[in-house]
């Protein structure tokens, strides 16, 4: 049941997707549509930015007749895995590729981040509405020792809130995710007793309970979340406002409760310098209206193409979303990459061949 109630989900986020990306033919200014004619892209890889992927994609090929790009949302775990075994021509991922990956890949590897994203809680609590949890509230929750909403820890933060005694469902990702690597990062970051435990990974052990329950990609937690009184999972920022999902409040390293937005999501990227290999991390991000857990998110391109056409196709797409994509960024949920980093990204392109 729950697999056809995501099914459907599924389908209406698509559709309400499609619905946003049928504004006029987007204006190009990657100057490169001519030489890329008649060109197929195949990609794979995070679900994370597949809102803000799919309306590029759409947009870029309804302007540019000759050029179809396919992205399956898949995981990144999954992208990565595409990717290395050569059955796609681009992937995408949460979790930049380790050393060890790119070394992997014999026609080389250039990472380069498209947006940037907040990873948010949101929650089911039919009458609460913002929700504030402090780092030692939202880390036992996802321990499984803060087990039920009325526990001292969330009430003391939330006074006047009608929080029910009712058991929390956590919801996790069942999939190899970089959404999750985003987050658990994040919380061995804050709390030693999770970098000990479950620690950092796109897959790792979850405390043993029934009320952890799995469920695939960002879009399968946000339906769980949403059929699930009393629940609460870790979603991309665009699908929980996009499903209009309750988001809590976080308190990060400044100690201030901070919501997700685009303010909160930029004042987290403006303490991160992006080095030269183009991957830069944001544990747990400095600065009093930070949100605690930002990340970047990257495509995965070989630095070498057996036909020259896909190479050019695929450097003016992302042109593209590094211009005209980026001014819709924030109506989609992303943080719109910072000035500096679009020039690097760009300059990254001439190694692509």
């Amino acid at each position: 049941m729950r697999w056809r109630n995501s099914s459907l989900f599924v389908a209406g986020l698509t559709a309400c997707l499609l619905f946003s990306g049928c504004s006029s033919r987007s204006s190009d200014s990657s100057g490169g549509a001519d030489a890329a004619d008649n060109v197929k892209l195949t990609g794979s890889g995070a679900s994370f930015p597949f809102p803000l992927y799919d309306r590029w994609f759409k947009e870029y090929s309804r302007a540019h007749y000759g050029v179809q790009i396919d992205y399956q949302a898949k995981g990144s775990g999954a992208g990565i895995k595409d990717f290395t075994n050569g059955t796609v021509d681009f992937g995408a991922s949460d979790a930049a590729m380790s050393d060890e990956e790119i070394a992997a890949v014999g026609a080389g590897v250039q990472l380069l981040p498209m947006t940037a994203g907040e990873v948010v809680l949101a929650y089911n609590l039919p009458g609460v509405e913002g929700l504030k949890l402090s780092r030692e509230a939202y880390t036992g929750i996802f321990l499984g020792k803060v087990t039920n909403w009325t526990d001292p820890l969330i009430a003391d933060a939330n006074p006047g809130a009608k929080l029910p005694d009712e058991d929390i469902t956590v919801v996790r990702r069942a999939d190899s995710s970089g959404t999750t690597f985003v987050f658990t990062q994040h919380l061995s970051a804050i709390s030693e007793a999770w970098a000990n435990g479950p620690g950092t990974g796109k897959t790792v052990v979850w405390p043993d309970s029934d009320k952890i329950v799995a469920s695939p990609k960002n879009d399968g937690v946000t339906a769980t979340i949403t059929q699930t009184p009393g629940a609460i999972g870790y979603i991309e920022y665009g699908y929980a406002k996009l499903t209009k999902l309750a988001m809590a409040s976080l308190e990060n390293k400044a100690g201030n409760f901070v919501m997700p937005s685009l303010e909160s999501g930029q004042a987290a990227l403006s303490n991160v310098e992006m080095p030269a290999d183009l991957r830069a991390w944001l544990p747990d991000p400095p600065g009093e209206q930070a949100f605690p857990i930002v990340s970047y998110t990257w495509l995965l391109c070989y630095k070498k193409y057996e036909d020259p056409k896909q190479a050019e196709a695929l450097k003016a797409v992302v042109k593209y979303c590094l211009t005209d994509g980026q001014k819709i960024s924030d109506e989609m949920g992303y943080v719109p990459l910072p000035e500096d980093v679009v020039a690097k990204v760009t300059a990254a392109l001439d190694a692509i061949q």
